[in-house]
């Protein structure tokens, strides 16, 4: 038996962000925690959330201190505006960060404890505090997942929770949200999109409906992300990519993910490296492994990304399929090695890493895992 989890009410299009105050009032919330960053809170982005929950006199709080990676202390506080307001439901308005951040807000809200209690897979035991979560990224699909991350300061720890009790009550994906996003950071999460897909289809937990919903993300983020990077306004592209990211999330949120995410969750805890692009990178590098295990899996990779499979091997599939993949990242302008980001080989600590990602919540999604040696020869390739 497979379990699919999805959010109860998703609005998807041009101008939903004006509509789900609507929605909103109908379930009958009075006061929301806003859950957002500083570029958000200093963008016409927040304004037309708050304008939209004012015309329907739903009162709201603004919390907008959330890091890039969202850490123990930006929850904690969180917590602290909820309770201090007597807020009933929260809204969570940006990308990965501010709604991984409200995920956590929301399962402590009822269940208590701090976040490293929920580090793991569905550790809380109480439904979350209900979420709106409003995208603004063509990425992360945190906003229709039960996957949520947490970086632990102390332990310099990207901890990753997957808890059912987390899924948002109601997702908003608005393309003309995200027509101001600058190309690298369209590029980043486009990239981390790309790598969900991949991840769901050739991870042993994908079975027929997720596999369909990878390959048409595939195909999608194939097609339109160069189109959303060289141009932000395309508001075609746009939208293409808010649909590859809801089939994309919905398939790794049902199939899980992989070694990937595993490695890019550590880089992004040590480093503060963008998380997308460390998918990026990783991506080909990892597949290349995966290949050589499962290289049937990569036939449905291929033709997603544009070749005819018809008469071709498996490998042929496989090394047609990475290239691609390497292809696109150039394309959208994702840099190759860890030292054009200023990362030095000689400070980088390959086995802390490296032992962090054995033990990440995503590893065991992986078609084989690694050994401890592996991991850091392809943390090496990086450099």
């Amino acid at each position: 038996m497979s379990v699919f989890y999805v959010p109860a009410v998703n609005l998807i299009g041009r101008g939903v962000i004006n509509e789900f105050g609507s929605h909103v009032k109908e379930l009958g919330f009075k006061k929301a925690l806003v859950v957002t960053d500083h570029f958000i809170a200093s963008s016409d982005i927040l304004p037309k959330v708050t304008k939209t929950l004012e015309a329907e006199g739903i009162s709201y709080v603004v919390f907008e201190d959330v890091d890039p990676n969202p850490s123990v202390k930006n929850v904690e506080d969180g917590v602290a505006v909820l309770k201090e307001h007597q807020c009933d439901f929260i809204v969570s308005v940006g990308g990965g960060s501010p709604q991984d951040a409200a995920s956590c807000i929301s399962i402590i809200a009822t269940n208590g404890g701090r976040p490293q209690d929920y580090e793991g897979v569905h550790k809380s035991e109480k439904k979350g505090l209900p979420v709106v979560a409003i995208n603004t990224t063509a990425g992360t699909s945190a906003e229709i997942t039960i996957n949520y991350v947490i970086t632990d300061e102390e332990r310099k720890v990207k901890m990753v929770m997957v808890d059912k009790n987390s899924l948002a009550l109601m997702s908003v994906n608005d393309p003309e949200l995200m027509l101001s996003k600058p190309a690298a950071l369209t590029a980043a999460t486009g990239m981390d999109a790309l790598t969900h897909a991949i991840e769901a289809l050739v991870t042993p937990g994908a079975y027929g409906v997720t596999k369909k919903l990878s390959i048409g993300a595939i195909e999608l983020i194939k097609e339109y992300l160069p189109r959303a990077v060289a141009n932000g306004q395309d508001i075609e592209a746009r939208e293409a990519m808010v649909n590859a990211i809801f089939l994309g999330g919905m398939a790794f949120n049902n199939a899980g993910l992989g070694y990937v995410h595993s490695m890019a969750h550590q880089l992004g805890a040590v480093y503060h490296l963008p998380h997308g692009v460390c998918c990026a990178m990783l991506l080909p590098i990892i597949e290349k492994e995966n290949a050589k295990r499962v290289p049937a899996a990569f036939r449905d990779v291929a033709k997603a990304l544009g070749l005819q499979t018809e008469g071709k091997s498996d490998e042929e599939c496989a090394a047609y399929a990475i290239q691609e993949i390497e292809t696109l990242s150039e394309t959208v302008g994702i840099p190759k090695k860890l030292t054009e980001l200023d990362i030095k080989e000689e400070e980088f600590d390959f086995e802390y890493l490296s032992k962090n990602a054995l033990i990440d919540a995503c590893a065991p999604g992986n078609p084989f895992m690694p050994t401890l040696e592996e991991t850091i020869a392809f943390y090496k390739e990086l450099f």
